[in-house]
């Protein structure tokens, strides 16, 4: 009776470590990744897109693989490159983010595209962005951070 009784408790402190593991692991995922620089374009009044960047550096090999944001109904990763002269924007599935090295979201590259913006995004006011992380195990976590609205530099990039 007493095995029993001791067998029983064991297997509950495993299960609540599994358990206390798995949440961990996914709260470890997003702390081994860290965003600088954060910013979304300032959008005008009927425009539905705008674009989202940041700096993004992994200490582990992970990947961005979604993003999120009440300003917006839609957002999907994007890259924009060079073919033949004329610049072209393609979605991605996701983006791998190597470790120890920084990558760059910026305008003319990888970027968030934030489609069906719900309203006008003004300089100054800051938006939320949850970013779903991908480890090399298939596990998932978030990120949530706020990035400032910048208006477009004079003569500045491109909009979508």
């Amino acid at each position: 009776m007493q095995t029993s009784k001791h067998i029983c408790r064991t297997r509950a402190v495993v299960a609540a470590l599994i358990s206390i593991i798995s949440s961990g692991g996914a709260a470890l995922a997003a702390d081994a990744v860290s965003v600088s620089n954060p910013w979304v374009r300032a959008t005008v009044p009927g425009q539905s897109v705008a674009g989202a960047y940041m700096d993004i550096t992994a200490k582990a090999r992970t990947a961005l693989v979604a993003v999120e944001s009440p300003v917006a109904g839609n957002a999907e990763l994007h890259t924009m490159t060079m073919d033949g002269g004329v610049m072209k924007m393609r979605p991605l599935e996701k983006l791998e983010l190597p470790a120890n090295k920084t990558v760059n979201l910026k305008p003319g590259g990888y970027h968030v595209m934030l489609i069906d913006i719900k309203r006008e995004l003004k300089a100054g006011e800051r938006v939320p962005l949850t970013l779903t992380l991908q480890d090399q195990k298939g596990g998932k976590s978030t990120l949530q951070l706020d990035a400032e609205v910048r208006a477009a530099a004079a003569g500045g990039h491109m909009q979508h």
